[in-house]
């Protein structure tokens, strides 16, 4: 009997499947959201309280279950790519790429982690070398907390992150582009569900992914918004833009991602993620080049060896080892782990997307080993240099807040303000070319699967996604 996968392909649109508005879902998920919004909005202590709350309980009493998915997550994804599966295409089988191989990874990163990558490769070991994780032996401030430091931010942004993203989106692209059913998160239960996922079942599964997908986004949008208004105050030098500038800052961006969501994928979102691609990168040399180079040629291979070398003990790292490991697995390994899971719906389905016509192996190698690879370079750049300015007196920790250190680094470098007005350049285009992909995929899972929603909706989605970004911004986290 042939296995289902090797039959050819069926794209969804060769199906007689009709793509209109599923009112349920997109009025149940709408009405949650706003209501989220207004509770922001007009009692952001209490909806603070409430997050801090929820978090605590999830990572006290689901804190193992995350660890265990990252394992058995990257596990099966390179089982599947690398396996006898690995041949399979996401599409018919002489169906040809949509994307080239450049412009499909651009995408990745803008869509799959970009803010974040600003926000936290300096930050991020610079927190480790001053405090080293539970289970490390190294002295806080030595060359080898900054190796521990390196290797603890590549298990959180490298290849286990990525797995998830590629799980969620090769189900998709499978079931849309080979299997002729709708890309939606509901699709890929059919297997469980059978028909019932177009029903009710699905359509509860299609709020819950919106709202994991709006919020999830929300998150990280804030944190693009703070990084932003660092940087104005720094290059321009005037104060705390406060509370006023924040909704200043979010209304333009939230303006600007909904008109390149609008735009469509082909011509908004790639234009943006190329040449956002090309920022980052001459960030990334210049500050290779400029900064510690000899240094950071001995880093980047040793934080790879550090990495494999300590990965059991991050991995083993639980609240049985005591409260500082717990303390740490809340703060920062399960937190990223849920982070990177609620992020899977949206990157998931725009990976869908982007991916169609590619073999499984292709999918494996170029959405978890090379993403990776970028990872551990720039991780590499952005935290070593970061590491050994403070080590050497620059003060670099004293800037405070995450989002200042970036633009304390670079003060500590030829051209500083050149280059904060690239970083923020930069950030805009991630915060733009993020928000408009969730805001196409939200459009897309409220239409059943639409491959370019109504202009309509995505503009909904989008303003709700911006009023929810500010909404927990003002609430304080």
């Amino acid at each position: 009997m042939t296995h289902p996968a090797l039959i050819p392909g069926i794209g969804v649109e060769d199906t007689p499947r009709v793509f209109s508005t599923n009112w349920a879902v997109f009025g149940i998920a709408g009405v949650l959201v706003l209501g989220v919004v207004v509770w922001g909005f007009l009692a952001p202590d209490s909806i603070s309280a409430a997050g801090a709350a929820s978090l605590g309980w999830v990572t006290d009493n689901f804190g193992w279950l995350f660890s265990l998915l990252a394992i058995a997550t990257i596990g099966f994804m390179f089982v599947v790519g690398y396996g006898r599966t690995g041949g399979i295409r996401l599409g018919a089988d002489d169906e040809s790429p949509e994307f080239s191989t450049v412009s499909w990874i651009a995408m990745l990163f803008s869509a799959g982690m970009g803010i974040g990558l600003l926000f936290w490769g300096p930050a991020e070991p610079l927190a480790y070398f001053t405090d080293v994780p539970p289970g490390f032996t190294a002295e806080p401030g030595s060359r080898d907390a900054m190796l521990d430091a390196l290797a603890q931010s590549i298990l959180h942004w490298g290849p286990m992150a990525w797995a998830f993203y590629a799980l969620v989106g090769g189900a998709i692209a499978y079931a849309a582009y080979r299997r002729g059913r709708a890309p939606l998160i509901s699709a890929i239960f059919r297997p469980i569900f059978g028909e019932r996922t177009e029903g009710w079942i699905g359509a509860v599964i299609d709020v819950f992914a919106i709202i994991v997908t709006l919020f999830g986004t929300g998150v990280t949008l804030g944190m693009g918004t703070l990084q932003i208004a660092s940087g104005v105050e720094v290059v321009t030098g005037i104060g705390p833009l406060g509370n006023a500038g924040l909704i200043v800052i979010i209304t333009i961006l939230t303006a600007a991602f909904v008109v390149s969501a609008v735009s469509g994928i082909k011509r908004g979102i790639r234009a943006l993620s190329n040449i956002n691609m090309v920022i980052a990168a001459v960030i990334g040399v210049f500050i290779f080049i400029a900064g510690p180079t000899l240094f950071l040629l001995n880093m980047i291979p040793a934080s790879v060896s550090a990495f494999f070398g300590e990965l059991w003990t991050m991995l083993l790292r639980n609240p049985a080892q005591g409260n500082d490991a717990a303390a740490f697995m809340a703060s920062w390994t399960n937190y990223y782990w849920a982070w990177w899971i609620s992020w899977t719906p949206f990157v998931g389905m725009f990976i869908a997307k982007i991916s169609r016509g590619r073999t499984l192996r292709e999918f494996v190698t170029v959405v978890i080993v090379v993403p990776s690879i970028v990872c551990i370079v720039w991780f590499g750049i952005m935290g070593g240099t970061t590491m050994l300015f403070e080590s050497q007196g620059s003060g670099i920790a004293d800037a405070g807040s995450p989002e200042a250190i970036l633009f304390a680094v670079f003060g500590a470098l030829p051209f500083g303000v050149v280059l904060s007005v690239l970083a923020m350049i930069s950030i805009i285009l991630f915060f733009v070319t993020s928000a408009d992909s969730a805001a196409i995929v939200m459009g897309s899972m409220s239409q059943r699967g639409k491959p370019e929603p109504s202009t309509w909706v995505t503009i909904t989605w989008g303003v709700l996604l911006g009023a929810a970004a500010l909404a927990l911004l003002l609430a304080g986290g």
